[in-house]
């Protein structure tokens, strides 16, 4: 009897071995966002990532999920959100021309550029949330966002 459960013990040592060894690690994907005809190439880019619903509008950016910051060159810019998993995303791009981490405002509306995935305008009409930015990641893909200045 003892020879059957330690056979069996060893037996299920050897499964569970062999399953953690095969189990494939959670797929991530890439999401690179590009941006064309920024109106100079003063300051810097910032390219602010959400995933949850609610999350924009954030003109604090305190709802990120990931942000980065990239250099500007010939009045354009790119970065690369890397092993992300698959879900539902959102951008919003800065146009951070006094680098000074935030959404500068002259009356009301923005005097430096923004822009978000699916909008080519913004208005009081138009106004961005997470619903109409918001796409679906589950592959590698390449995103382009246009920056709006008002």
């Amino acid at each position: 009897m003892k020879k059957i459960i330690g056979s069996l013990f060893l037996v299920t040592v050897v499964f569970v071995l062999l399953s953690a060894r095969t189990a494939e690690p959670p797929a991530t994907y890439s999401l690179t966002v590009k941006v064309f005809h920024l109106r100079n190439s003063t300051g810097t880019l910032q390219f602010t990532l959400y995933n949850k619903d609610g999350t924009i509008p954030d003109e604090k950016f305190k709802k990120y999920y990931r942000q980065q910051t990239a250099e500007i060159n010939s009045h354009s810019s790119y970065v690369t959100f890397k092993n992300l998993p698959k879900g539902k995303y959102a951008v919003n791009i800065l146009h951070d021309e006094n680098e000074n981490g935030k959404i500068d405002k002259g009356w009301i509306m923005p005097v430096e550029g923004i822009g978000f995935t699916n909008f080519t305008s913004i208005g009081f009409s138009n106004r961005p949330n997470f619903k109409k930015a918001s796409f679906y990641l589950g592959s590698n893909t390449t995103k382009t966002v246009k920056v709006i200045y008002m």
